[in-house]
């Protein structure tokens, strides 16, 4: 009889996990502004809508028009796969899409939503950061389980510069920013590569788009106000490097000793 109903309460919970996503992966809703002004409350051209971000997509529907009626409103879907980059920040969310914008000269088409209210972004990056890959950018400091090691610095911008704190994590790094839009999340697999020039130097190459970077991948150049010790820089990099799968780094650190 015991046993039984260890069975039966056994498969009790086999079904409460196996149903936990389906409950779990509900559908976010929000209040957006799309259009041209960067600032949400000067609105010459654009439209309100709700924006939805579910486990299968994004989708967009007009609500209402400024000066007008809803007439034939705006609605638009992107399954995952047709997303070619989604950059989200707490108030911001941009999706640059694979469609060729022939105003632009076939340069690709982006859509920009502005939230509306007190809400963040909070919600979807948490579903996003498990949905997507490196298409996804974290314009959002994160908080890291376990921060092995901080530093303040200076991210150098092309005409000027801000100033933050890297935070390096077992499987990410950090960048808190003073400019809050500068802030970013890099989990190891956005990550293309790390250099150095020095201890006061720092280069982060990321999978973000920025097309006046060569192969559109984007360097975080920093300069520390500290100095970064060497052993600390080459445990990062073989951190890095391990999560790529190259196992041959391990063989090679043990023939010189390490």
């Amino acid at each position: 009889m015991e046993f039984r109903i260890e069975k039966r309460t056994g498969a009790l919970l086999i079904g409460l996990a196996l149903g936990a996503p389906a409950i779990l992966a509900q559908d976010l809703r929000y209040d957006v502004w799309h259009g041209h002004s960067r600032v949400p409350n000067i609105r010459k051209a654009g439209n309100m809508g709700t924006l939805t971000i579910s486990d299968a997509g994004v989708s967009f529907e007009e609500t209402y028009k400024i000066g007008q009626k809803p007439r034939n409103p705006h609605a638009w879907r992107w399954d995952y796969q047709d997303i070619q980059q989604l950059k989200i920040a707490p108030k911001l969310l941009t999706v640059l899409t694979y469609k060729d914008n022939l105003w632009k000269l076939g340069a690709d088409r982006e859509y920009r939503f502005d939230l509306v209210g007190d809400k963040t972004f909070e919600d979807a990056y948490q579903l996003l950061k498990g949905r997507l890959d490196q298409r996804l950018v974290a314009a959002i400091p994160d908080r890291l389980p376990n921060v092995l090691w901080e530093i303040p610095v200076k991210h150098l911008l092309r005409f000027s510069g801000d100033e933050g704190v890297l935070q390096v994590g077992s499987d990410a790094i950090v960048y808190r920013s003073a400019n809050q839009a500068e802030s970013r999340t890099w989990r190891f697999e956005d990550i293309e590569n790390i250099s150095s020039s020095g201890p006061f130097d720092l280069t982060i190459t990321t999978f973000e788009r920025a097309k006046t970077h060569y192969g559109n991948l984007k360097g975080f150049n920093f300069e520390l106000k500290q100095r970064l010790e060497e052993p600390k820089y080459n445990e990062l990099w073989l951190r890095l490097n391990r999560s790529k799968g190259l196992t041959i780094l391990d063989s090679y650190r043990g023939a010189r000793g390490q």
